[in-house]
């Protein structure tokens, strides 16, 4: 990529994409948790709040697009960052890694809290390890090595 809203635009559509696949692939199909359609909604209803459950399966459309959305706000936040940070230039593995973390931190004890009030407490256990999982492969890894490509 040679542009930067290009670059951005690459990593956030390959991170949003990637996010959503493994929720979809972890929760609905192989623990059988829930539906694509309601991972979806779910995410819209950080807006819609109630109503993305009972306008209709186009509030998953919403969702996908709120997911996205997002993804590239964060793309765009590590390619700002970036060149800021000399750790982010040294390790690529390492940074996606903190990046991830970084992107579970920034969604769980913030986004989340704020969108949902009456969340359930977090516990070290299998599901937060593996939503931390799950943003560190598909998000800060994807992200950072993107974003390292077009500085270098």
């Amino acid at each position: 990529m040679k542009s930067k809203s290009g670059t951005i635009f690459l990593s956030g559509l390959i991170a949003g994409t990637l996010d959503i696949l493994a929720a979809v692939i972890i929760y609905a199909i192989i623990l059988e948790k829930t539906t694509a359609v309601k991972i979806l909604q779910s995410i819209a209803s950080g807006i819609f709040k109630k109503e993305a459950y009972t306008a209709g399966p186009q509030m998953a459309w919403y969702g996908l697009g709120l997911h996205y959305l997002i993804a590239f706000i964060f793309a765009w936040f590590y390619f700002i960052i970036y060149p800021y940070f000399q750790f982010l230039k040294k390790n690529l593995i390492l940074s996606g890694v903190l990046y991830g973390i970084f992107v579970w931190i920034i969604m769980n004890l913030i986004v989340l809290p704020i969108a949902f009030p009456l969340l359930p407490e977090k516990h070290l256990d299998f599901p937060l390890i593996l939503s931390m999982l799950i943003l560190i492969f598909c998000i800060g890894l994807p992200i950072a090595s993107i974003t390292r490509k077009f500085y270098r």
